[in-house]
């Protein structure tokens, strides 16, 4: 599939191409061009264009386009979902699950455009005012970067664009080099369904070259970007004067109380599922867990028990149950993370071999420390690491030995200690009974500390992509 840029609606191709390759076996699944600064220039350009255009939609065009945009989505949903798993390499049931969401968080976007709506404002209220009434409103704020990481680049993508146009924006979309093909496919979908050309632009290549000149130019009004913490700091200082909305990196911890003897068969299966869907590179994917003293080497029994029912191998095969990581480059951090925690003291429980050069077992590893790599950073594979505790405060000490804070969980039947840590972890979304890969699209969904600022879920994006303009008149009362 050779693929192309996607500026004003016009298909751009390049000399210069960059493969898409199956993560599975590396063969190629297409072809993508390898942008440059002049073609970031010119799709900012266009989606300033875009931007007068999308001020002629009502909030009512801007909710129906979105809302066809979600059934032609839903209608094409197998040809999507197949391409997300040759680029991605996902399963190919995880590959219609995005799907499915993607239409959803769509739909929830088309609602979103009918509610943007602002409030009367008192003037009266301060001392010596009379005569003064008016209002505030929401209002878009210009051309948004949209930088999309690999991993969901369907339902991501749509977390970003479904809410900036809803708002009335225009969008430059720079996807990840790895899954690109998926996303331009989105974007004319989105011009099919009745969006403005120039509003909905993608520029394809790597971050270095084309995804800097995006948030380096001074028309681009907001940059929002899901990766990784390090990328997210040199976006912020290179990006100036200009909104931002990062959702960074995590190292999801959860904590199961001495109270879950009855419960650990479905508690081992969830913490295993969380850990392993996609290959563990889910941003919240569970990658620490913390037992009580108690329940420690039962937990760890059903869980590699599970764990050992996981079917891996190729993702298109509909049996499978996890497949490749995204690369060879990322399978070998992987492996050197476990081999750390290993030579450190770590257990390997089960797993922790190469399989074929993406495919890793899933992997349990037990009595990590606290200053190896796969306990204190983001491993972003089939890894979880097992602690014991001797209880809520223990656990909540650890969840925090982290610079990341964006999803946790626990399991407990004690209503205290689930209100304690719900109240003393550091994290932006707090899982009771739940693992903290729980999410669905409707939620303010974001961090604290390093796992970034502000908020997705389309209502909540919408407030970052709309900027509040005061309006007063003096009627002389």
């Amino acid at each position: 599939m050779k693929g192309y840029m996607l500026i004003g609606g016009e298909k751009v191709f390049k000399d210069r191409e960059i493969e898409i390759l199956f993560p599975y076996d590396n063969s190629v699944v297409g072809t993508i061009p390898d942008g440059d600064e002049k073609d970031a220039e010119l799709a900012v350009g266009v989606a300033l264009k875009g931007f007068e255009k999308m001020k002629e939609l009502t909030a009512y065009d801007r909710y129906s386009i979105l809302l066809k945009a979600a059934r032609i989505l839903a209608n094409r949903s197998y040809e999507i979902a197949e391409l997300l798993t040759k680029e991605v390499g996902k399963t190919i049931k995880e590959s219609m699950g995005e799907v499915g969401r993607a239409v959803n968080t769509l739909t929830l976007s088309a609602e979103e455009a009918k509610r943007i709506a602002g409030e009367e404002v008192s003037f009266d209220a301060a001392p010596g005012i009379k005569g003064k009434v008016g209002f505030y409103r929401r209002v878009p704020i210009g051309v948004i970067g949209c930088i999309t990481p690999f991993n969901f680049p369907l339902n991501l993508t749509c977390h970003k664009v479904g809410p900036a146009l809803a708002a009335g924006n225009s969008v430059v979309i720079k996807p990840s080099e790895n899954t690109s093909l998926v996303v331009i496919k989105l974007a004319e979908i989105l011009i099919e369904a009745g969006f403005p050309p120039e509003a909905v632009n993608v520029v394809t290549g790597y971050g270095e070259k084309i995804g800097d000149a995006i948030v380096r130019d001074e028309r681009v009004r907001m940059i929002t970007f899901t990766g990784s913490v390090e990328t997210g700091k040199i976006i912020m200082s290179r990006g100036g004067l200009k909104k931002y909305a990062m959702e960074l990196g995590s190292n999801a911890g959860v904590y199961i109380d001495e109270d879950q003897h009855e419960n650990l068969d479905v508690v081992a299966e969830k913490v295993c599922r969380g850990g392993f869907a996609l290959a563990g590179q889910v941003c919240i994917s569970v990658q620490r867990v913390f037992v009580h003293d108690s329940l420690f080497d039962k937990f760890i029994e059903k869980a590699v028990n599970f764990t050992g029912t996981l079917k891996v191998g190729n993702p298109i095969d509909e049996s499978v149950d996890m497949g490749p990581v995204i690369d060879v480059r990322a399978a070998d951090r992987i492996m050197e993370w476990i081999e750390e925690a290993a030579s450190a003291g770590a257990r390997i429980m089960c797993g922790g071999r190469r399989v074929a050069d993406t495919v890793i077992e899933p992997t349990i590893v037990v009595d990590v420390p606290e200053n190896v790599r796969l306990f204190t950073g983001e491993v972003f594979g089939p890894v979880i690491a097992v602690n014991r505790v001797s209880g809520v405060e223990e656990a909540i000490e650890k969840v925090n030995l982290s610079k990341y804070g964006l999803q946790a969980g626990i399991f407990t039947g004690d209503l205290k200690a689930a209100f304690k840590f719900a109240d003393k972890v550091e994290a932006g979304g707090i899982m009771i009974n739940e693992i903290p890969t729980f999410r669905v699209d409707q939620m303010p969904y974001g961090g604290m500390k390093e796992s970034g600022i502000g908020r997705e879920g389309p209502s909540f994006a919408i407030e970052e992509m709309t900027e509040i303009k005061t309006i007063c008149f003096d009627v002389g009362l």
